[in-house]
């Protein structure tokens, strides 16, 4: 059994929320590079190339690259072999949400109350996801989730006889209804299967992964191939401004799910993608 002290998990939370809003992932700006010498339409690169420039000022001058910092997703997958000290873990972790919002000057995007709507004035708290997994390791994943893209997201309630043709319409109509509102180049997260809440976290995970990274389950990696190589030939572009770059990548997860059912969920993210991981 090894034990934690959750001042640690603060610390680092802290430490991610500032990171994840001032520079880009490693795996994202590699494939924003590789997009900007790929777009076929001059505006279309001219848009992409300004976004590196932006995100270069904003690593450069500690400015936030995108004036929406998100409301805080957290993923923790915790070893079965730790123990946690020094106070309840979720509160550990939204305090880490407070400091690197308040210290980092990140906007305080969330309210109390989806009605009244009294900002909290530190960010939380944040959306929180537990999973047990083996060892003695603590993996952390803050992913600050900008409402612009949020908003564009969708969840069908498939027929199961609507089959992979119907999952591949439904990506699609996510993403032309979608058009500019998400800030493309965008990355597009997909979970399908499980129920109506489990899709929708599948998708949500999915846009964690590297977007270099693809399924190893091959009916599902081909699909991500399709859907991206679709997406770039609706001429969206970045910016919505028309171009052969409109997604970065299709990530997909899926899980079991019922005979009656095929949940499919569309988590659209913008440009910047931002997610930062750690192990402690």
């Amino acid at each position: 059994m090894r034990t934690i002290d959750v001042s640690v998990i603060t610390q680092n939370i802290k430490e991610m929320c500032i990171e994840a809003n001032h520079f880009l992932s490693e795996d994202m700006e590699k494939a924003l590079k590789l997009a900007t010498k790929e777009e076929n339409a001059p505006l279309g690169r001219q848009i992409l190339e300004q976004l590196q420039k932006n995100m270069k000022i904003a690593g450069e001058d500690m400015i936030p690259i995108c004036q929406d910092t998100g409301m805080a997703v957290i993923f923790m997958e915790i070893g079965q072999e730790v123990h946690f000290e020094g106070g309840a873990l979720a509160d550990a972790i939204n305090e880490g949400v407070r400091q690197g919002y308040i210290e980092g000057y990140l906007r305080k995007s969330v309210v109390k109350d989806p009605i009244y709507r009294e900002n909290t004035k530190d960010n939380t708290p944040a959306v929180i996801y537990y999973e047990m997994t083996l060892g003695d390791k603590v993996k952390i994943t803050v992913a600050p989730k900008g409402f612009g893209s949020e908003n564009m997201s969708r969840v069908f309630m498939l027929k199961p006889s609507d089959g992979i043709e119907g999952v591949k319409n439904a990506i699609l109509t996510a993403v032309k209804e979608a058009g500019p509102n998400a800030c493309p180049p965008m990355v597009v997260g997909v979970g399908i299967g499980g129920t109506f809440e489990k899709c929708a976290l599948l998708a949500k995970k999915a846009l964690t992964r590297s977007v270099n990274e693809r399924s190893e389950i091959p009916y599902v990696r081909e699909l991500e191939e399709e859907m991206l190589l679709k997406i770039n030939e609706s001429g969206i572009g970045p910016g919505g401004l028309g171009g052969s770059t409109t997604a970065l990548a299709v990530n997909v997860n899926t899980y079991p799910t019922h005979i009656a059912g095929l949940p499919v969920a569309i988590n659209i993210c913008c440009h910047v993608n931002r997610h930062a991981i750690r192990v402690v």
